[in-house]
């Protein structure tokens, strides 16, 4: 038997880099594109390559055309991080493994270095199959905790928490990491929305435009950690919007989550250096009316639109600049 487990890209829709800062974030899945895992038991332990996992190559160029794009293990590294944490993880909660191997390979067309969770993705999908193929219940919040131990214990990869809980659910969510709460039980209160609340939403993104997650995350973290006020007060600030954002989310307020969306990188850009090509995407879907902000750490923004014809507008905007634009399928 073949088990089959999918993860999405995510899409922080508010609040935003709050989730690493003891803030609050409120996130969904799409599922325009996936990461697929497929595992299926064998006499020995085989990790299958993907496409981006190739060590032959027709040019110098290529190698390092690959290396810029998904680093230099690709995402056999991921795999073999969450077999590791997953094993580790069950022999400290006192969790019988049967003996069984398996050969598990995976494959992913989300768009990479793009703020949107693909490594995250990859992670949760093979952590998902492992639970199925062993049969392990794993609570979301843990299984969430467990995916950012891969990137940030095990791979030295600068992550927070909002991508593995928004996978781990695999349904809109409320995230809140009040300091004392996470340190109490470990995790934040998270609180699951209704994906048909949401107001007409676009996802755009140019593919050239990469310039890795981790620059904007330890710029962040070390003001943060020093205690910038500037900073800590732009952390209380996006927590304040997402407050604003679920009310209004919830009282079909469109007015308000445009505005506030805005807002979230208004702030941002107040407090970041950010690159003019980030920019130019931002003011671009601005340009004809719709809210833009990032959907994570740059290379990707989302926004509302008020109608179709505002969505049309955007497109041929945005198409001028060579950027794409998407509806996102919401995962519920």
């Amino acid at each position: 038997m073949i088990i089959e487990t999918f993860s999405y890209p995510r899409a922080a829709v508010i609040g935003n880099p709050s989730d690493g800062y003891f803030g609050k974030t409120i996130a969904f899945l799409f599922s325009n594109f996936q990461a697929k895992v497929q595992l299926y038991q064998t006499p020995e332990l085989d990790i299958q390559p993907q496409r981006l996992d190739n060590t032959r190559f027709h040019s110098i160029r290529e190698l390092v055309e690959n290396v810029n794009l998904s680093g230099y293990y690709g995402g056999i590294r991921l795999l073999k991080a969450t077999i590791k944490v997953f094993y580790d993880y069950c022999r400290e909660c006192n969790i019988q493994l049967d003996n069984r191997n398996f050969t598990i390979r995976y494959d992913s067309n989300i768009p990479l270095r793009l703020g949107l969770a693909g490594s995250s993705a990859i992670i949760t999908a093979c952590m998902k199959a492992l639970i199925s193929f062993y049969g392990v219940a794993i609570p979301k919040p843990i299984l969430a905790n467990l995916v950012l131990s891969v990137e940030d214990k095990e791979l030295g990869i600068a992550a927070g928490l909002q991508d593995r809980v928004a996978q781990a659910y695999s349904e809109p969510v409320y995230m809140d990491f009040n300091k004392k709460t996470m340190e109490k039980q470990g995790f934040g209160n998270y609180e699951v929305l209704d994906a048909s609340l949401f107001p007409n939403m676009y996802i755009a993104f140019r593919k050239n435009l990469s310039e890795g997650t981790e620059v904007l995350h330890n710029n962040l973290r070390a003001r943060f950690n020093i205690g910038e006020e500037k900073v800590l007060e732009a952390m209380k600030t996006w927590a304040g919007y997402t407050e604003d954002f679920r009310e209004a989310l919830k009282s079909h307020d469109y007015k308000t989550m445009h505005e506030l969306i805005n807002a979230n990188f208004d702030l941002r850009r107040n407090l970041i250096a950010i690159t003019p090509g980030n920019i130019e995407m931002v003011e671009a879907a601005r340009s004809v009316g719709a809210s833009a902000k990032f959907t994570g750490s740059g290379g990707a923004i989302i926004g509302t639109y008020e109608n179709e014809e505002m969505y049309q507008k955007l497109i041929k905007a945005l198409a001028k600049k060579n950027i794409d634009v998407i509806k996102p399928n919401i995962v519920n």
